[in-house]
């Protein structure tokens, strides 16, 4: 039995981890290089989720849970693309929560591409991304459009 949930186990999270190729900060990010948000002006539909308390705590909760991880099981400064991927965004998506933004990662160079609603919310990308540890640079792509604005 206990093979057996093993078995199972390994291969949820394998599917997982091969399903979840790209990180979003909401369902409409652009998904791959040259893509551009369809209606950037609708930038303001992901607020009210990623305001939530909820969504701000599993947020939380998903970095810290990988910061211990690599306490435990590696070098803190070595990391995989998936995991820088899916920080960034994570902290990305708590901070900047109008973005519709896509993160890619390839040792420890960070690719960020999509939409914000201001030059303010553009401007903290690059340092939030910085915080992560494993980013050594970051490179964006990334639109302003102000009629997102609240």
């Amino acid at each position: 039995m206990n093979k057996l949930t093993t078995v199972l186990l390994g291969s949820t999270l394998l599917f997982g981890a091969v399903a979840c190729d790209v990180a979003r900060t909401s369902g409409d990010a652009p998904t791959s290089e040259g893509e551009t948000v369809e209606q950037p002006a609708q930038v303001e539909d992901t607020l009210e989720d990623a305001d939530s308390d909820l969504r701000q705590r599993q947020l939380n909760s998903d970095i810290r849970a990988r910061e211990e991880r690599n306490d435990v099981f590696g070098e803190q400064e070595q990391r995989d693309n998936s995991d820088l991927e899916s920080e960034v965004r994570a902290k990305l998506e708590a901070n900047i929560p109008r973005s519709k933004l896509t993160i890619d990662a390839e040792n420890g160079a960070v690719f960020i591409r999509g939409t914000v609603p201001s030059e303010k919310e553009y401007s903290t990308i690059e340092p939030l991304a910085r915080e992560i540890t494993g980013v050594d640079t970051v490179q964006l792509e990334v639109e302003i459009v102000p009629g997102a604005e609240s």
